[in-house]
């Protein structure tokens, strides 16, 4: 009708919100935790990690820093990340709706070659779900080659 303004669109992407004190859960449950290098982001992120999730960060934070010791940690992009300082970084995790993705940065040198492709040349993952049993022998193994090529300068 002439002389109405159109109505706007009451559609409006809302932020995720949290409880003072608390994380804000990104899409999938991934935590938004500050930029920071060290151990203390990456526990933070691990501690705000949701549901079973949490327990797979532990466990995998823990099989990385048996399997290299003196490993260097960062949070970047809402991401833990691991490697070697001076060297690049070698693996991260990042939490998704049903699973948490396992990044090798260089994962397409590893044997075997973990089995999820990327769009990235090299990265290839694995995903943990919820009731998956994690293969620690594998995982090691993967870390232990991985550590040792060239890390992702980022």
């Amino acid at each position: 009708m002439p002389g109405k303004s159109p109505k706007k669109s009451t559609n409006v992407a809302k932020k995720p919100v949290a409880k003072p004190g608390e994380p804000v859960l990104l899409s999938g449950g991934n935590p938004q935790i500050a930029k920071g290098y060290g151990d203390g982001p990456v526990q933070a992120f691990i501690a705000a990690m949701p549901g079973w999730k949490q327990d797979v960060g532990k466990r995998l934070d823990a099989i990385i820093e048996r399997v290299v010791p003196g490993v260097h940690k960062a949070v970047k992009w809402n991401t833990p990340l691991y490697g070697i300082e001076g060297e690049g970084w070698f693996l991260s995790f990042h939490c998704f709706a049903k699973y948490v993705k396992v990044a090798f940065f260089r994962g397409l040198s590893l044997v075997p070659i973990p089995p999820v492709e990327s769009k990235s040349q090299d990265t290839r993952y694995f995903h943990i779900h919820e009731d998956d049993e994690l293969d620690e022998t594998q995982f090691a193994d993967w870390l232990k080659q991985a550590r040792r090529l060239p890390g992702e300068r980022m």
